[in-house]
């Protein structure tokens, strides 16, 4: 892993994180307890604050930035598909936002929410909780049913055990 200080800012690792060796760092970034950032992923806090919450996995290739004066806040339990880019927006508890989606400055994912893979979330966007977000731009589709909620909301529970692995092959 690349742990990058910027203008004087190191990242700051909760307990038991996984950070693959691949995974790219750089300033003013905070993960929480037992978060998981896996291969090539880059999470760059060069220019405002990124936080990661606990229990959260950011999948393989996926991308977090910011711009001046316009955080990242990710909420605990999420799961981050693969090449995922999150810019200057804040993701709910619980969410899921699947593979290859794009969430934009200002934009804000309600708590257990799913952005649909492919998605684009544009700019200034705000979501309800625990909705499907589909499209480009994305817009809510329906409110998740039950079963939904419950396999969504504890999707992270597969990467936090799989992370666990790879810290015991350490």
């Amino acid at each position: 892993m690349a742990i990058h200080t910027y203008k004087n800012i190191s990242p700051t690792l909760g307990k038991s994180c996984y950070i693959s060796e691949s995974a790219e760092i750089i300033g003013d970034v905070e993960i929480g307890d037992f978060a998981n950032i896996w291969f090539n992923s880059v999470i760059r806090g060069d220019m405002d604050k990124i936080f990661v919450g606990e229990n959260t996995n950011i999948q393989d290739l996926s991308m977090l930035h910011v711009d001046h004066n316009v955080p990242l806040i990710i909420g605990k339990n999420v799961t981050v598909g693969h090449r995922v880019v999150l810019h200057g927006c804040k993701i709910g508890d619980s969410c899921l936002i699947g593979m290859g989606a794009v969430v934009l400055d200002h934009s804000i994912i309600g708590k257990g929410s799913v952005v649909a893979a492919g998605s684009i979330v544009p700019p200034n966007k705000e979501y309800p909780e625990n909705v499907l977000i589909l499209g480009s731009p994305a817009k809510v589709v329906r409110v998740l049913t039950e079963e939904e909620m419950f396999g969504y909301h504890n999707q992270y529970k597969h990467y936090l055990s799989l992370s666990r692995e790879y810290l015991e092959k350490k």
